[in-house]
């Protein structure tokens, strides 16, 4: 199980750096005009989101995702908030990436003097709880300490209506594949455990409808957009649809458009759960700038 949990985390961080390059390009004609099929790495396009960035780097979303997997390798794999937030803060503070309105929020709470409990923006975005990968790997073997961690780190900057729902129904999911399951067979344990919100409830059961639908189509009829009750249905949507190939998921995402950094982290987070290491491409794994150092916080973590 463990490699399983390391194939998660790399394959979220990995799902994000595939996203960089047409990152929120909502207009689908113009991703296939300007580049065609997506199966590599590339750097962003002029007038992107993320001018700084470069080939193999991530977008926000994975760099926090990648700061919490250090934090959590210098701390033993032991997640506190109260110590989470002070690192936080101060890499977001001096960030030189893009700063979505969940993080400025944040900052904004954090410096006005809130604590970590009740400083979280209230943004409904799913790149808050698609940063949780190395959380559940590092709570693999015990579902309640990794509910509660989940929880405290989601809320603690996205504290909108559904976000801690769909942030459990996520860790649920990852914990059951880890543990044997099939990526359907996870969901609807999950979606019986978890969901209170109605909208983003009857929205993820109908993914589990007849996966008839292109890929792209149905992430655009429920919505390319940040929103969770948007975002996350479309991932669980691209994983059912493509459950036997990580690759091909996570190329559909990115061709979906969109937010495709976030839902390419869910994705990438349940396939790789469900897959392993050997499934993830390995001139995208090699591509990325943060690979050694991925691996080595990864082998510091128990």
């Amino acid at each position: 199980m463990q490699e399983h949990a390391r194939a998660m985390v790399l394959a979220s961080l990995t799902g994000d750096s595939l996203a960089l390059g047409a990152h929120w390009i909502y207009d689908t004609a113009k991703i296939d005009e300007q580049f065609g099929r997506i199966t590599d790495l590339l750097a962003p396009v002029e007038g992107s989101y993320h001018p700084a960035k470069n080939l193999g780097d991530f977008t926000h979303y994975g760099d926090q995702c990648f700061h919490l997997l250090e934090h959590l390798a210098a701390k033993g794999g032991h997640f506190d908030v109260n110590e989470y937030s002070r690192d936080w803060q101060s890499f977001m503070m001096g960030y030189q990436g893009y700063k979505d309105k969940a993080t400025k929020e944040t900052l904004k709470n954090l410096a006005a003097g809130k604590g970590p409990q009740t400083c979280g923006s209230q943004s409904t975005d799913l790149g808050g709880p698609a940063r949780i990968a190395p959380l559940i790997y590092c709570y693999r073997d015990n579902l309640n300490e990794m509910l509660a961690a989940v929880t405290a780190q989601t809320t603690f900057t996205h504290s909108g209506p559904g976000v801690v729902d769909g942030a459990l129904f996520l860790t649920r999911s990852c914990y059951s594949i880890l543990h044997g399951a099939r990526p359907r067979e996870a969901f609807e344990e999950a979606l019986d455990n978890t969901m209170a919100s109605l909208d983003l409830d009857l929205r993820l059961r109908k993914c589990l409808e007849a996966t008839n639908l292109d890929t792209r189509r149905q992430v655009k009829e429920f919505g390319q957009m940040c929103a969770i009750n948007a975002a996350l249905p479309g991932a669980v949507y691209t994983v059912l649809k493509n459950e036997d190939s990580l690759e091909e998921a996570l190329i559909e995402t990115v061709m979906a458009g969109g937010d495709s950094a976030a839902r390419g982290m869910v994705v990438g987070m349940l396939l790789g759960a469900y897959h392993g290491r050997d499934k993830i491409p390995s001139r995208w794994v090699n591509k990325l700038n943060c690979c050694k150092e991925i691996q080595t916080s990864l082998d510091e973590l128990p």
